[in-house]
């Protein structure tokens, strides 16, 4: 996102909810309980308590993704035959549940777009545990891939995203661990089994010397999130740009970072959405416009500088208008590949995501990509559908 903005239910019977989850941990998490046992020793966390953690995680988040799928898998079997246990707390288990009521509501406004999943896959590595007595602070990459249903026959195969969790494990007196707190680490909060509206910061200033220059902060139309939308055919090819070169730099890019450039995900104050189209675009002939790193009429970035236009959500709009390089589409699902889409999530006025379109079906469907958290061809349907009361703004590169 990179903004200060900065840079800037109805329940599923079929899915088994996440209060179901409990898995158990070895003997060896418990060096001197006894099952039962009362001791005030504070636990050892050793490899087996750390991958029966990394399990319970692998748990949720897959009941999370099967929510959405309209044929919904079986949630994964945990091992068992061990003493002492891992488990959710009552409090998180209410919490997950409720997500699952707001996913399933989800994917049937999906239905409603025309779009659904017919299989899913999740999967969850251990980054690393923090323990500080009876607390243990795991940091958790969920990798999730989502294969479209065929509903038109002209989607994409899959969607795929990589998100990273903080989870909180409290162990009790017996040495057992319950999971009370699940926090996603990503800026932007933007995977599509994240059941909550990602958060935002406050809009943006405009420093004093930018503040005084006529027309470098000028305002962008909102665009329509209705079907059908009027046509507004684009050339892809022999143009100034080349926006197949642009779709191609996001689809290699979405999850392996380029080392060309630095990353902005995870610093807190927004995130690397719009550092990652800047350099689609780049990529597909956007040339650096060389000036002050705060003139949102100036663009340039490189491993060594980036002007605030070139990673700000906002800035890039005001720099895009400015520049003519871009022109607002009237409707999002006129974007075709190698255009811009902006998401206010709060309705503020000040925008809080930035993605680029790097396929769209022959039925008119635009799907996106973006960095924070990192997605491969998310369409504008689940977009709209996740965040149906946000405030969008396309452009035509």
């Amino acid at each position: 996102m990179r903004s200060r903005k900065l840079r800037g239910t109805r329940r599923r019977a079929t899915v088994i909810t996440a209060a179901a989850v409990s898995v158990v941990a070895g003997a060896a998490m418990l060096p001197v309980w006894s099952a039962g046992a009362s001791t005030s020793t504070e636990p050892e966390v050793d490899a087996r308590t750390k991958a029966t953690f990394q399990r319970l995680a692998d748990a949720v988040f897959t009941d999370r993704t099967d929510a959405l799928v309209d044929r919904p898998g079986k949630r994964k079997q945990i091992s068992n035959g061990f003493s002492g246990r891992v488990a959710l707390s009552s409090g998180t288990a209410r919490d997950e549940d409720k997500a699952l009521d707001r996913l399933t509501t989800r994917r049937e406004r999906l239905a409603r777009h025309g779009e659904k999943y017919s299989d899913a896959r999740t999967t969850v590595t251990l980054d690393r545990t923090r323990v500080d007595g009876r607390k243990a602070v795991v940091m958790v990459t969920e990798t999730t891939t989502l294969t479209y249903d065929r509903v038109r026959g002209d989607e994409p195969r899959t969607t795929g995203f990589q998100a990273r969790h903080r989870l909180t494990f409290r162990a009790d007196q017996r040495g057992n661990w319950r999971l009370t707190d699940i926090r996603e680490s990503d800026d932007d909060q933007l995977a599509v089994n994240q059941p909550v509206t990602p958060m935002v910061a406050s809009s943006p200033s405009p420093s004093p010397s930018a503040a005084a220059a006529a027309n470098t902060t000028p305002s962008a139309p909102r665009a329509a999130i209705t079907r059908p939308a009027p046509s507004a055919p684009k050339t892809l090819t022999g143009g100034a740009y080349d926006y197949k070169a642009m779709a191609a730099y996001a689809e290699k890019y979405w999850r392996d970072y380029n080392p060309d450039y630095p990353s902005f995900d995870g610093q807190g104050a927004g995130g690397d959405c719009t550092n990652f189209v800047s350099q689609s675009l780049k990529a597909g002939g956007w040339k650096h416009v060389p000036g002050y790193v705060y003139d949102y009429t100036r663009w340039f970035g490189n491993a060594e500088i980036q002007s605030h236009s070139f990673v700000g959500v906002n800035e890039w709009s005001w720099f895009a208008q400015n520049s003519q390089r871009v022109t607002s589409l009237a409707n999002v699902y006129q974007m075709d590949v190698g255009d811009v889409l902006q998401v206010d999530f709060d309705g503020d006025g000040s925008k809080d995501h930035t993605m680029v379109v790097t396929y769209r079906s022959a039925q008119g469907v635009p799907y996106l990509t973006y960095h924070s958290t990192n997605t491969l061809r998310r369409s504008v349907s689940s977009i709209i559908a996740s965040y149906p009361n946000a405030a969008y703004y396309a452009y035509r590169t």
